[in-house]
């Protein structure tokens, strides 16, 4: 592979891993995942030095969402070394027999959901933590609290973390999606996907309604005295957890393989999705001695289920818009029976991948199914086509609204913000925090108002009365007046937070910023050479913003005018240490990051949210975490908040 090709490759990858792992949305199934992963891994590891920064295969987990407080985990959560086959199963062996040649296995079913740490003191459940990046995640523990395979206290009172999945059985996946189906929502992908938007959900009722189940798989920081895995998990389910099925004590290859098997023909039978079995070394002493590589431990590994493939015939394309505007083919196939269910539908991902397969309609292809609900097409057999074939066309104008969508490639989105297919999402994103942050306005409310038609849009928010909302669920006097109230407030906000506002493809806080700085209230109108002229955007950044003023010009235009915003004046700022820098900043300082950051730009600095090559300095307070070691791997320099004012107040001093 050459460096150019394993550039493409690893920037495919952590698209599918920010989608899978951030948005609960995947682009790719796991089989596609894990190959395309293995490519970029052996690559990385024979040109260490040619490796990408930001590889998911340096990455334990995945991302913070916002909207959850973060919490750190007491010890770090770890990835599993996935094995495919026989002989990889036995070099993994192997490896762990150079420590200790009398090996035992600890064999259990590996469930298909979303990993979450419990943490217990005195016999109490003080903290449920999502895996995050594997050192933090996300404070859960209110929508935790609702499931009831979850103990809220347990007889061991000594402090603990007790680790598993978050899953969905099959039969409540089914009803949950019947029931998005009739309220015209999005269907979840898989039960895993359910199971992470389930237990994300802000709303702890909604969670609650959900059914999810807990299925406990290890255990992190804990005071256990016992030489055995398998003594110290059955201690943790005599505790009020419920057992997984199949597990076993295995002596050899031969025995993990009759299991592997044997749970391969069950699995239909377990009510929850599974994609593989776990296989760990059960003496803990020689785990002790075999540690952990970077990304996992030496002493277990995931031996991975096979895909099934099936030949059918594609019929048809039809397209989704999901709720940001992207717009997706799903492939309509002849009816086949898959692993116990019937198949009528496969997804392409995006219509480049229609192009790489080649794939017309009318087509005899082989599609995949490999623990996920949704199959994929993995190959189509052009040497069988009779002439019947039709090309398929990459679509110009979004199936729902009918405007224009703009093209990028991989990605086909439409920019509409009055589509019914993202008008919801719009209007979220438009009043969440970091954006408008109207107080009050969160995603069940701006569903009921677009559900019930009292707007269509985000402009419709500044149109809403008190008698509007008065006869709707839930809406009190008080509760009306300080949602109304929030709304009035936005006005006059600045011009860089309603264009932010809008989700604009490619376009963030410091975009925005720096393009109404530049150009003010022409925003609206700036045609793509001034743009792509402005140092930092790039020419997809400039297309995407033109595109969409292009098709919202008048939406946009009518917001401007209501909102009135405030436009700042660009000032030009003398040299100094931070000007023209990119700076993270991280941990907890004297004062607020919100007043470090408003400092920092003010003396030109560019404050990022992800440590990168790219970043200058990251700036550090008290308990600064993942992106503090994240500079230190990168040699990105670090300074305190004390360092941090020394050069901020040298460069006054020089300037005046």
């Amino acid at each position: 592979m050459t460096q150019n090709e394993y550039n493409k490759k690893i920037e495919t990858l952590i698209t599918w891993a920010k989608a899978y792992y951030v948005y609960d949305n995947p682009l790719a199934s796991d089989e596609e995942y894990d190959k395309l992963s293995r490519e970029c891994l052996a690559f990385e590891q024979e040109t260490p030095t040619l490796s990408h920064p930001n590889s998911p295969n340096k990455r334990v987990g995945g991302f913070v969402l916002e909207g959850f407080e973060k919490a750190s985990h007491l010890s770090r959560m770890w990835s599993q070394e996935d094995v495919f086959n026989t002989l990889e199963l036995e070099d993994w062996i192997k490896r762990a027999q150079k420590v200790n040649t009398n090996l035992e296995f600890y064999c259990e079913p590996k469930f298909d959901g979303a990993s979450l740490n419990l943490i217990y003191e005195n016999g109490v459940l003080k903290q449920a933590i999502t895996r995050g990046d594997g050192s933090v995640g996300e404070d859960v523990t209110n929508n935790v609290k609702t499931i009831h395979s979850i103990p809220l206290q347990i007889e061991e009172k000594s402090l603990i973390e007790i680790r598993g999945e978050i899953v969905i059985k099959k039969a409540d996946f089914e009803k949950i999606n019947e029931e998005r189906a009739l309220n015209n929502e999005q269907l979840f992908a898989n039960p895993r996907n359910a199971a992470a938007g389930s237990l994300r959900q802000l709303d702890p009722n909604i969670t609650a309604k959900r059914k999810l189940f807990f299925n406990v798989w290890g255990i992190g920081e804990n005071s256990l005295e016992y030489k055995n895995l398998s003594d110290k998990m059955n201690y943790i389910y005599s505790l009020g957890f419920v057992k997984p099925p199949l597990q076993k004590i295995c002596k050899n290859t031969h025995e993990i393989e009759e299991l592997y098997h044997e749970i391969i023909k069950s699995r239909d039978t377990i009510e929850m999705m599974l994609d593989g079995m776990v296989v760990k070394i059960d003496d803990i002493e020689t785990q002790d001695e075999l540690g952990y590589t970077v990304k996992f431990p030496r002493w277990s590994c995931a031996y991975k289920f096979p895909a099934v493939e099936k030949t059918t015939k594609l019929k048809d394309i039809i397209l989704q818009v999901g709720r940001t505007g992207v717009v997706t083919p799903v492939a309509i196939v002849e009816p086949t029976l898959i692993d116990g269910s019937t198949v009528s539908r496969a997804t392409l991902h995006n219509f480049d991948e229609i192009q790489r397969l080649d794939l017309r309609i009318n087509d005899e292809v082989i599609i995949i199914k490999s623990g996920d609900i949704i199959p994929k097409i993995t190959k189509v057999f052009t040497e069988r086509r009779t002439g019947e074939e039709a090309i398929i066309n990459r679509p110009t104008s979004c199936p729902e609204c009918e405007s224009e969508l703009l093209d990028e490639g991989t990605q086909i989105k439409c920019q509409n913000l009055d589509c019914p297919s993202r008008v919801v999402n719009s209007i979220i994103y438009f009043a969440s925090k970091n954006c408008m942050n109207i107080d009050g306005l969160g995603n069940k409310i701006v569903e009921t108002l677009v559900k019930e038609k009292k707007i269509y849009d985000i402009l419709d928010l500044y149109s809403l009365k008190y008698e509007d909302l008065e006869n709707l669920e839930g809406f009190k006097e008080k509760k009306i007046n300080n949602l109304l109230n929030a709304i009035e407030n936005t006005k006059k906000s600045s011009l860089h937070r309603v264009i932010n506002a809008l989700g604009i493809e490619h376009i963030g806080e410091v975009a925005s910023k720096q393009i109404c700085l530049e150009f003010g209230l022409d925003v609206v109108s700036i045609d793509y050479n001034s743009l792509v002229a402005l140092d930092g955007i790039g020419e997809q950044m400039a297309n995407s913003f033109c595109e969409f003023m292009r098709v919202n010009e008048e939406l946009v235009g009518k917001l401007i005018n209501t909102i009135n915003p405030t436009v700042e004046e660009k000032i030009e700022v003398s040299e100094n240490a931070f000007k023209g820098k990119t700076v993270v900043i991280t941990g907890t300082m004297s004062v607020s990051r919100g007043e470090i950051k408003k400092q920092l730009e003010a003396l030109g600095a560019k404050v990022s949210s992800s440590v990168s090559k790219k970043t200058d300095y990251v700036i550090f307070g008290e308990d600064a975490g993942s992106k503090y070691d994240k500079a230190v791997e990168l040699n990105v320099k670090t300074i305190n908040e004390e360092e941090m004012n020394k050069m901020a107040n040298k460069s006054s001093n020089i300037n005046q």
